[in-house]
């Protein structure tokens, strides 16, 4: 860069220094906009209203896909006369029953549950994993009540992202609840008077007495399998129950 030359009989003028932002007053600024902007964010919430509300915070209790379905008591689905019955001893804390959900399950309903072809019944461990597990049941029960069993069910899975990390306290649970629009009111009074606090118990020594030590626990027509066993699988199994085979081995 070459410089002016400034003319000897005049004075040269005073650069004056102007000093750049220094980077604490860059962040102080960034802060004071961000301030700025979160104010009008919750103004216009507040004034805007729900619907409004809803499109920027999402609902803490995620709801499943519902699936179609053919149920026919509380925790059951499908034909109680089929001649084939798979019962599934689960956890909603257990991973690899949250497995055989993804997986498994929808291409078992599709198949052979709503063709009349299976009744599928799910049963609980109880506290198998922690006390989680047996409000969690509690809770499915509650939701069964009001004919929702299934759909509490699948929305206690959506929503599990650990064993013991509280996704299924006693609070969260009522969330679960109102996401699927239950009557709060018979909801909570049938959790906090642990209604069926026997049932979850009654599952869990059935349990016992048909010897489950693992969860998902599956029996086909009385034979025992363990393990989120794959579609594949059992639809081998069902078709063999299907065609009266009665040899069936346990795998």
């Amino acid at each position: 860069m070459i410089e002016e030359q400034i003319p000897q009989e005049l004075e040269p003028i005073q650069e004056i220094e102007i000093s750049k932002p220094s980077w604490k007053l860059w962040i102080a600024a960034s802060g004071c906009v961000v301030l700025l902007c979160a104010a009008v964010f919750v103004g216009t919430l507040i004034f805007a209203g729900p619907k409004f509300t809803q499109q920027f915070i999402p609902d803490k209790a995620q709801v499943a896909e519902e699936l179609l379905r053919e149920t026919t008591q509380i925790n059951g689905m499908g034909d109680p006369a089929a001649s084939v019955h798979l019962v599934e001893y689960g956890d909603f804390q257990c991973p690899y029953c949250l497995k055989f959900w993804m997986e498994t399950e929808p291409q078992l309903i599709e198949e052979y549950v709503n063709t009349g072809k299976v009744f599928f019944e799910y049963r609980s461990m109880g506290a198998f994993l922690g006390p989680e597990s047996g409000w969690a049941a509690a809770g499915a029960y509650c939701a069964g009540d009001q004919g929702k069993f299934w759909e509490y069910h699948d929305t206690l899975f959506t929503n599990w992202t650990g064993e013991n990390v509280g996704d299924f306290t006693k609070d969260k649970l009522t969330q679960y609840a109102k996401a699927l629009g239950l009557n709060m009111t018979e909801f909570e009074s049938c959790l906090s008077e642990e209604k069926h606090k026997g049932t979850v118990e009654q599952d869990k020594a059935q349990a016992d007495a048909d010897g489950v030590h693992a969860t998902p626990t599956l029996f086909i027509n009385g034979v025992k399998f363990e393990g989120a066993q794959p579609f594949e699988f059992l639809k081998k199994l069902i078709e063999q129950a299907l065609n009266g085979n009665s040899n069936t081995q346990n795998g």
